[in-house]
C-alpha cells in the first residue's frame, strides 16, 4: 500500500456448493424481532440465479423480520467480481429504483442492501472524467460505495470522486470526536458542513452486501451465523473492549493519531476500550470491535474471540478483493470470526484516512447507531469502499418497546384480531430496560405499516387510523413503529398479523411437506371463496398461479432457495382491494439437498 498518490487527483486502483446449514438456520426461530433500525426501510436485492443468495437472502429476511414487498428478485448472470459502470447502471441499479418506486416504497426506503453473487467492483473507466484520463490509472468503486452515490452514478457524474463526496460524514469537533450521531434517511438532503437541509444538498442511500460467498469469500454457512448472531446483538450493551492496533505499518501510522480521542469518548460511553501494540489482540475473549492495520493476518492464531454485533476492520489496500491469490488477508476473515460487519477496499485506495472509516465509528456504533449509519458516517470517500455485514445490527441501541391498543375497545393489539370498517390505534411506548445513562429522548412519533407499506404516522399521543376496508380481506400485517424525537432517531417496532374482514371473502393455503430438501417438490394448495383464480408469492416474486376457486399446484423447492421462507397467496375476482383475499402464509423450510 503506497502512503499517498503521486497527484492529489488519482483515484484508487486495481461456483460454491452450499455448506449444511443446520445449526445456525435452527437458531433463526429464537431470535425475536424485537429489534431492528429499520427492517420497513430496507430494500434487500437478491440474485435467484444463485442458491448462495437466495439462502443468504432468506435466513437476513427471516431474522430481521424484513417485508416481503422490500424484496427484490434480480437475476444476475455476468461476472461475481466486476461489472462495468454501463452495465451497473442499467442492469443493476435502475432497476432496483425502479422497483422502488414502483411498490411505492421511495419515501421509505433508506438503504439497498445486497445479498451474495453480485459484483462487488464497478469499473467506470468509460466514464472518467477527461481531467483524469491517463492521470487515474485504477478507475474502479466498489458495489455499495456506488450505490451510496446513486444519484451521481445515474446522471452519470463522477462526483464521487471527490473529496467531500459524503455529507453524511460526521465532521470532528475540537476534541477529536463528532460532537454528534445522525440518523439516516434517504430524503435528508445535506449541506457542505453536514447539515441537514430542507431543499437541495445530495441525497444517498446506505448501501452493504450481506456476505461475499465465492472465491476467498466466506461459506454460506458462516454468513448466516454471521447475520443471526448479529440480529441477537441488538440492544444488549455487550460487556467487552474495543481494541485500536497500533504497529509500524503505514496502514496503523495512518489512522493512530485519531485513535485517543476515540477511546477516551468510548470510556465517557461507559464502553470499554484500549489501545494496543500489535496486529491482533492476543488471547482475548471480549473483542468487541477493533481496528487495524496490516497486508496479512490470521485470526485463528490469535487466541481472541469476537463479542457478537462488533465491528471488526482492517486498513490495507485489497481487503474487499475475494480473488484468490490477491496477497492480502480479505475482509471475510473478521466474517469468520464472527464480527457482525467488516469493510474494504475493491482496488488500491493509497494510504488516505478519508477512503477508510475514521475511528469515529466505534464512536458512532456506542452511542446506539446501526452498523450501516456507523460506517457511513465515518467515511469520507465511500466510492471504493465494500461494507459488508448485518446493516441493522445496533448492540448498543436503546431499544423503546412499542405497544398499542384500539380505541373502540381498550383491548391491546395482538396477533390473530380479525378487523373491520376503520380502527382507531393508539401507541404507545416504553423505556428501553434497563435504561441507559444519560436517558435518550422519549419517542415523540409513530409511524403505521401495512404490509410493509407506510400508510400513516402521528405523533406521540395521538391516534392511527387503519381502514380496513381499503385493504382485501384476509391475512395482512401491521407494524407500528416508534421513533425517538432525537438525532440518533432511535426506532422500536410492534409486529402484529391480523385478518380484515369487510367484503365476504376468504381464501385458504396449506403447503406439503413443511420440511423439504433443495432438490424436492412442494404441494402448494389453495381453497377460496367468491374468487376467480390466485397469485402465489415467496419473497417479492411471483412462484405459481391457479384459475378457479381451489386448485393445487407444484412448485421446485429450488426455486425458494434454502431457508425458512413464506409463502403467500392472493386471490382476486377482478381489480381493486374489494375484489381480492390474502391468505395466511405457509412457512416452509427448504434444508440442503443430502
Amino acid at each position: 500500500m503506497p502512503a499517498r498518490p503521486p497527484s492529489r487527483h488519482r483515484a484508487a486502483r486495481v461456483p460454491v456448493a452450499l455448506a449444511a446449514l443446520g445449526a445456525a438456520l435452527t437458531l433463526l426461530g429464537a431470535v425475536p424481532v424485537r429489534a431492528g433500525g429499520g427492517p420497513e426501510n430496507v430494500f434487500v436485492v437478491v440474485n435467484p440465479s444463485s442458491q448462495a443468495s437466495l439462502a443468504v437472502a432468506n435466513a437476513w429476511i427471516a431474522v430481521r423480520g424484513i417485508p416481503a414487498i422490500n424484496v427484490l428478485m434480480l437475476p444476475w448472470e455476468g461476472s461475481h467480481e466486476s461489472v462495468p459502470i454501463g452495465r451497473f447502471r442499467e442492469e443493476i441499479l435502475r432497476p432496483i429504483l425502479a422497483a422502488i418506486d414502483g411498490r411505492r416504497l421511495t419515501a421509505q426506503i433508506d438503504q439497498v442492501v445486497y445479498s451474495t453473487d453480485f459484483p462487488w467492483r464497478v469499473d467506470f473507466a468509460d466514464e472518467l472524467p477527461p481531467v483524469l484520463v491517463g492521470k487515474d490509472i485504477y478507475p474502479s468503486g466498489s458495489l455499495t460505495g456506488l450505490t451510496f452515490h446513486y444519484a451521481a452514478v445515474m446522471a452519470g457524474q463522477a462526483t464521487y470522486l471527490e473529496r467531500a463526496a459524503n455529507r453524511y460524514w460526521r465532521p470532528l469537533d475540537g476534541d477529536g470526536v463528532p460532537r454528534a450521531t445522525q440518523g439516516f434517511r434517504a430524503w435528508y438532503g445535506w449541506g457542505s458542513s453536514g447539515e441537514i437541509i430542507e431543499a437541495g444538498g445530495p441525497r444517498y442511500l446506505l448501501s452493504t452486501m450481506l456476505g461475499v460467498s465465492d472465491g476467498a469469500g466466506n461459506s454460506v454457512e458462516e454468513i448466516v451465523a454471521g447475520l443471526v448472531a448479529a440480529a441477537g446483538a441488538d440492544g444488549q450493551r455487550p460487556r467487552g473492549t474495543i481494541f485500536f492496533a497500533e504497529n509500524g505499518d503505514v496502514r496503523s501510522e495512518t489512522r493512530k493519531g485519531a485513535f485517543p480521542a476515540a477511546v477516551r469518548e468510548l470510556v465517557r460511553l461507559g464502553v470499554k476500550a484500549e489501545v494496543f501494540q500489535g496486529v491482533l489482540p492476543p488471547d482475548r475473549r471480549d473483542v468487541a470491535g477493533l481496528m487495524t492495520g496490516t497486508p496479512k493476518f490470521d485470526w485463528s492464531r490469535s487466541g481472541s474471540t469476537v463479542v457478537p454485533g462488533a465491528i471488526c476492520e482492517n486498513l490495507t489496500s485489497y481487503g474487499g478483493i475475494f480473488t484468490p491469490g490477491s496477497g492480502q488477508t480479505p475482509l471475510s476473515e473478521f466474517i469468520r470470526a464472527g464480527a457482525a460487519g467488516s469493510s474494504g477496499t475493491v482496488i488500491e485506495p493509497y494510504a488516505l484516512q478519508e477512503k477508510f472509516p475514521h475511528p469515529s465509528i466505534q464512536v458512532h456504533y456506542a452511542r446506539g447507531a446501526t452498523l450501516a449509519e456507523a460506517f457511513y458516517q465515518s467515511l469520507q470517500i465511500p466510492y471504493q469502499l465494500l461494507v459488508v455485514g448485518d446493516p441493522l445490527c445496533r448492540p448498543w441501541a436503546a431499544i423503546p418497546a412499542v405497544e398499542a391498543v384500539t380505541d373502540d375497545d381498550g383491548r391491546p393489539l395482538e396477533a390473530g384480531r380479525v378487523l373491520s370498517g376503520t380502527v382507531s390505534i393508539e401507541p404507545v411506548a416504553r423505556p428501553a430496560e434497563p435504561a441507559p445513562d444519560p436517558v435518550p429522548a422519549p419517542v415523540d412519533r409513530f409511524e403505521m405499516f401495512v404490509d410493509g407499506i407506510r400508510s400513516g404516522q402521528c405523533a406521540a399521543g395521538e391516534r392511527l387510523a387503519l381502514d380496513t376496508a381499503a385493504l382485501s380481506d384476509g391475512h395482512h400485517e401491521l407494524r407500528v413503529v416508534g421513533i425517538r424525537g432525537d438525532a440518533l432517531e432511535t426506532q422500536g417496532r410492534l409486529v402484529v398479523p391480523f385478518s380484515a374482514s369487510n367484503h365476504g371473502r376468504s381464501l385458504a393455503l396449506t403447503v406439503q411437506p413443511e420440511t423439504v430438501g433443495l432438490d424436492g417438490t412442494l404441494r402448494v394448495s389453495v381453497a377460496g371463496k367468491s374468487i376467480e383464480g390466485v397469485t402465489l408469492f415467496c419473497n417479492g416474486r411471483v412462484i405459481g398461479r391457479t384459475a378457479g376457486q381451489q386448485a393445487t399446484v407444484e412448485i421446485p423447492a429450488d426455486v425458494l432457495g434454502v431457508g425458512r421462507v413464506q409463502i403467500r397467496a392472493i386471490g382476486r375476482a377482478g381489480p381493486g382491494a374489494a375484489n381480492a383475499v390474502s391468505a395466511a402464509p405457509a412457512t416452509v423450510d427448504v434444508r440442503p439437498a443430502k
